[in-house]
């Protein structure tokens, strides 16, 4: 292979020497920026910089060229050969009559696969899914991660979404366990929650993904969820079991609240001018995004008096909502280009940190940890004043806040019933919400994702597996079941009439008008698969019949 006959002789090796250089600085820059969490709790391997800090140029060279139709392929790509030797013998050649980047690339890189499901014939939805599971579990240990490679090794086995989602998400996980545990498979939902309290403890959380370019950001908190469904089974030890991790999760989501001063802003943390302290998405990173690099580009060219590295922020933070992308970001509802993610307190993220604040008294309780178990409670205690304060708009539901324009975001959606779906609703506003929903967003196919149609795949006409769970989940807990089961039954009959003409589950689905089906919009074709409509599917199946 070319890879292994590279001549070495003294201006390549010169050449080599410093591209490694290159590469040793770009990563001490990177580790102070997106590894910040790492640095005072990492106990594990340390990772090395995703592939835009690996490969410089090379990288926006792949990128901008579209070497490859999708984005996301060139940084799942394994290097043939020291991604120092490969930037150097770039460039090397790149200047020469004739150069091909794209056989430079094939010659140098190993494009991934996305996985083909060709299920057998005649297989009922439930036995389907009960298939789907093994031939989308991987197991990555540190063993069989090849060097340089994004994928961040695991300990123990895990579930992937399907097509081009080749490694584990944050808030995906909590939903694919869902189905798991309804499908008896205990041992499965407990190796993914050490797999993410291994992640906690080497990198400081928990990141978008296992994909160092995911490092910089999390996912939507659902640590404390995923315990929770694990102790539902296994006892109250659990609880107590993965008390640090949660601990450790929640110091990184308030990293920079004390020393906020009112009307400030510092990472995840939003201090209101009355001292509320509530979260917001963010990422440590200010650069395009590895994955969709091409894209954030454009979109940034596309904000005129606007910093770049803003947008790229805002975009970011966007991914690490998991609602990547939404009118709930933009500005005037409908364009991607007036992105304001870091501007907006965001209703679903604050009541997650609720319960991650809750459960973590209740692990304190089972160690006996009397003043942590009040330290807490008194946490939770405020969040809900501040949501109840801040994430309620008067038009009847609750919704976002803009506390950089100091009024709340009027554009209801379904991360609307999180407050319900917590705990942390007051009744009668949660019979408000409940009625809002009703009235804006149910559909013939369930449950309509916001009330604007803007091309963007967390918008109208889609629906989504995990918002109709946590829709059902919160409008039960308030004892409204005449409108949580038509919502779990008709995105039920959804996914059923998609299985029946396509055999396949699928990433998202159109809940809107006569021809519901697979959903669209976003930065990349439907995704088959797929780990969270499975479980989702699943609990539905056992809840209304199937």
């Amino acid at each position: 292979m070319v890879v292994t006959s590279i001549h070495h002789h003294t201006g390549f090796e010169t050449m080599r020497r410093q591209a490694a250089a290159r590469v040793l600085s770009a990563l001490i820059l990177f580790g102070a920026v997106a590894y910040e969490a790492q640095a005072d709790t990492q106990t594990g391997p340390t990772l090395p910089p995703p592939p835009s800090v690996l490969y410089g140029d090379l990288f926006v060279a792949v990128q901008t060229a579209q070497v490859y139709p999708d984005q996301k392929t060139f940084v799942d790509a394994t290097p043939k050969a020291d991604p120092a030797t490969i930037v150097a013998y770039y460039e090397q050649q790149k200047n020469n009559p004739g150069f091909s980047l794209s056989a430079f690339v094939a010659q140098y890189f190993t494009p991934p696969t996305d996985q083909v499901i060709t299920p057998p014939p005649n297989q009922t939805l439930r036995e389907h899914i009960d298939w789907l599971w093994p031939r989308l579990t991987r197991v990555t240990t540190s063993a069989t991660v090849p060097a340089n490679s994004s994928l961040i090794p695991m300990p123990k086995p895990y579930v992937v979404p399907g097509g081009r989602f080749r490694e584990g998400y944050y808030w995906d996980t909590y939903f694919t366990m869902l189905g798991l545990q309804e499908a008896g498979r205990e041992d499965l939902v407990d190796d993914m929650l050490d797999n993410f309290a291994y992640l906690i403890d080497t990198i400081g959380h928990i990141p978008n993904g296992n994909r160092t370019y995911y490092v910089s950001r999390s996912q939507p908190p659902f640590f404390s969820y995923m315990v929770e469904l694990a102790a539902q089974k296994e006892g109250g030890r659990v609880y107590q079991k993965y008390l640090p991790q949660m601990r450790r999760e929640y110091a990184y989501w308030m990293q920079g609240a004390g020393a906020l001063k009112p009307g400030d802003a510092a990472r995840n943390v939003v201090m209101l001018p009355d001292h509320t302290v509530l979260n917001r998405y963010w990422d440590a990173s200010d650069t395009p995004r590895d994955e969709s690099y091409l894209e954030d580009v454009t979109t940034a060219k596309q904000v005129p008096g606007r910093a770049p590295n803003e947008v790229y922020r805002d975009l970011r933070a966007a991914a690490e909502s998991g609602w990547d992308f939404s009118s709930r970001w933009f500005g005037d509802n409908m364009t991607l280009a007036t992105i304001r993610t870091t501007s907006i307190v965001p209703v679903d993220l604050n009541s997650l940190m609720f319960h991650l604040e809750t459960t973590i008294a209740r692990g304190c309780g089972e160690a006996r940890d009397f003043g942590c178990v009040a330290q807490f409670i008194g946490h939770a205690a405020k969040r809900a004043l501040g949501i109840n304060k801040y994430l309620w708009n008067d038009k009847g539901y609750y919704g976002d806040y803009d506390w950089r324009l100091a009024k709340p975001r009027d554009n209801v959606s379904a991360a609307a019933l999180y407050p319900l779906f917590a705990g942390a609703a007051w009744p009668e506003r949660a019979h408000r919400t409940a009625r809002a929903v009703e009235a804006q967003l149910l559909k013939p196919g369930g449950l309509a994702t916001t009330t604007y149609t803007t091309s963007q795949q967390w918008d109208a006409p889609n629906g989504w597996a995990p918002l109709h769970w946590i829709a059902i989940e919160g409008l039960k807990r308030y004892g409204r079941s005449e409108l949580s089961q038509p919502i779990g039954m008709r995105f039920l009959a959804d996914v059923k009439n998609v299985y029946a003409k396509q055999q396949k589950l699928v990433e998202k689905y159109v809940v809107e008008g006569a021809g519901t089906g697979g959903g669209g919009g976003g930065e990349y074709p439907l995704q088959d698969g797929f780990g969270w409509t499975n479980g989702v599917t699943l609990k539905l199946l056992d809840l209304y019949g199937g």
